[in-house]
């Protein structure tokens, strides 16, 4: 038995210090491999990427199988697999976008964009869906309170809001995520 397959045995067990030593004997192998098979990326991105990675490691990692391959060839297929996931989400939302500064804009893109008025019923569903989600976010712990509200409420980006809270951009983010999944967890509970 190596030393990382008694670290996963320990994070399988539950041992919250041995998440950390996964992390700290994994992290930047990680992140010298995702830079190297994606290319030239934004530090951001890389960071992101690692951490949405270790926490889908640590959420599965009583699938990992130590007989199949080595722990770090297991997260960098997780990370592989993620970095995909988030730069094809990344470039779904931007084809959904026209700038409306570019001068080279093709003129069938533009008819593309819905123009329709909303109905009555949609605004007023919009209205309740708006209170509920406000009502949620004031209901969410004071660590995650204040980023939810201005990711989901005001609409800020992460940066803005990294910078104005003056916190890491990974920690935004890890609380946003984690502040949905709260937000997720109520309204399931609201639906028994």
């Amino acid at each position: 038995m190596t030393p990382t397959d008694d670290i996963v045995r320990r994070a399988i067990q539950g041992d919250g210090t041995a998440f950390t030593e996964l992390w700290d004997t994994n992290i930047e192998s990680l992140r010298a491999y995702l830079v190297s098979s994606l290319g030239v990326m934004d530090g951001f991105f890389v960071d992101d990427i690692c951490s949405r990675s270790f926490e889908k490691a640590f959420r599965q990692i009583g699938s990992y199988d130590p007989s199949k391959s080595r722990f770090s060839t297991w997260l960098k297929v997780i990370a592989h697999n993620t970095a995909l996931d988030v730069i094809e989400s990344e470039n779904r939302e931007t084809r959904n976008m026209v700038s409306i500064d570019d001068r080279n804009v093709n003129v069938s893109e533009l008819g593309n964009i819905e123009d329709s008025p909303s109905s009555a019923l949609e605004d007023i569903i919009k209205n309740e869906d708006a209170a509920s989600l406000r009502a949620g976010v004031e209901g969410l712990p004071d660590i995650y309170r204040e980023v939810a509200f201005r990711r989901l409420i005001e609409g800020l980006p992460y940066k803005t809001i990294a910078d104005e809270l003056g916190i890491e951009l990974n920690t935004v983010r890890t609380r946003i995520r984690r502040a949905k999944a709260l937000l997720g967890d109520l309204n399931s509970e609201s639906d028994d």
